[in-house]
């Protein structure tokens, strides 16, 4: 299966996002379209817009850079529970059928100020429990007519929606990305996602939660196509290897100076992100350059452990995460507009598939656990 980057566009309300160097204008539609527009013009497939209470609308975003761009596909980052399903399922299908195809989508149970937009959800139980419904019910609202439905969460009678999605080959609906690491969240995963995005993790984590996955996916009869697997991490690249660490160390100093700012990701880390906030007992770098101490220090998410080196230095670690079975890859680093550039240019090349050496061979991850 052929590899696939994307990368990321921050679509929040304060200007900084981890560093990054745009100030005024950061979220207007100019600024966001020239980092749709980059992405198509520097080799990246597309794009994860993240969501949360409190940033722009994501789903509207994305709209308006599908719009102004080509070939540009956002990953859409939603939530079950600010959506209904059926309304979900037909504003993206919508989408999808406007702009040729172009759509994948990110399905987020984190935590989240519910109250604020008028959700409630009981343990974690319920919450995924809910999860799995909306992404089941999602996928036949894009794939039958006449569908009905009746959960413990929602409920559907007689429902087809229009315009469908594209079908495309084996392409029947947008994609399902989905994260976690909980036991809850991996058997979600395991029966209902297209994609199991993970964090930055080790190869020997990564590769223990593949065997995982594929596991869950027989022992729960899983009835769609294989579970795929993608990594949302942060690269730090440089012309050197040496300038990629002395400036990966500077930013971390920064970042030491700036700890009273606490990153939304360490308030009440949930599993997977406690994951990568414990990595740095083992040690500072892991694996040939994974960074751990920028969690340390406030990075959250994709920015808690970050790979640093050459553009060389980072294919190679990425192309071992590949041999794990990874096709997807959601990269970033900032400033997130002069990267898009520098990594489409120098790091892209070395991952595309005609790029490896045909001596690589693909490892299976259960060999490797």
């Amino acid at each position: 299966m052929s590899s696939e980057f994307l990368w990321y566009i921050p679509n929040q309300v304060e200007p900084g996002h981890r560093g990054d160097s745009a100030g005024e204008g950061h979220r207007s539609l100019d600024t966001l379209t020239r980092h749709a527009l980059t992405l198509e013009q520097h080799g990246w497939d597309g794009a994860l817009i993240g969501t949360s209470w409190g940033r722009p609308d994501t789903f509207i975003v994305a709209t308006a850079l599908a719009a102004r761009t080509t070939t540009f596909q956002p990953l859409i980052a939603i939530r079950p529970g600010y959506w209904r399903p059926a309304n979900f399922a037909a504003a993206a299908a919508t989408l999808d059928d406007l702009t040729g195809g172009r759509v994948r989508i990110n399905i987020v149970s984190g935590q989240d100020n519910l109250a604020a937009y008028g959700d409630s959800e009981g343990d974690q139980a319920h919450r995924y429990g809910r999860t799995k419904e909306f992404m089941r019910l999602v996928r036949r609202l894009w794939t039958e007519e006449e569908v009905t439905f009746a959960g413990e969460h929602f409920g559907v009678t007689k429902s087809t929606i229009a315009p469908r999605p594209v079908r495309r080959g084996d392409r029947l609906h947008p994609r399902l990305y989905f994260g976690g690491a909980s036991d809850a969240a991996e058997r979600v995963a395991a029966t209902e996602a297209d994609v199991q995005l993970f964090w930055g993790e080790p190869l020997d984590g990564v590769a223990d939660r593949i065997a995982r996955l594929k596991r869950l996916s027989r022992d729960l009869d899983r009835d769609l196509a294989p579970l795929q697997f993608g990594l949302r991490i942060t690269t730090l690249v440089r012309d050197t290897t040496e300038q990629a660490w002395a400036d990966a160390e500077a930013k971390v100093d920064e970042m030491a100076k700036n700890q009273g700012t606490v990153d939304e990701h360490r308030r009440a880390p949930a599993v997977g992100q406690q994951r990568l906030l414990d990595l740095h007992a083992r040690g500072e770098v892991l694996d040939d350059n994974l960074y751990t101490a920028p969690g340390r220090y406030g990075g959250g998410g994709a920015g808690t452990t970050w790979l640093v080196g050459s553009a060389a230095d980072v294919a190679n670690s990425l192309r071992k995460y590949r041999d794990l079975g990874i096709t997807h890859f959601v990269l970033s680093d900032t400033p997130y507009l002069p990267e898009i550039r520098r990594q489409g240019d120098q790091l892209l090349p070395l991952l595309r598939d005609d790029a490896v050496p045909a001596v690589e061979r693909r490892l299976d991850p259960e060999q490797v656990a």
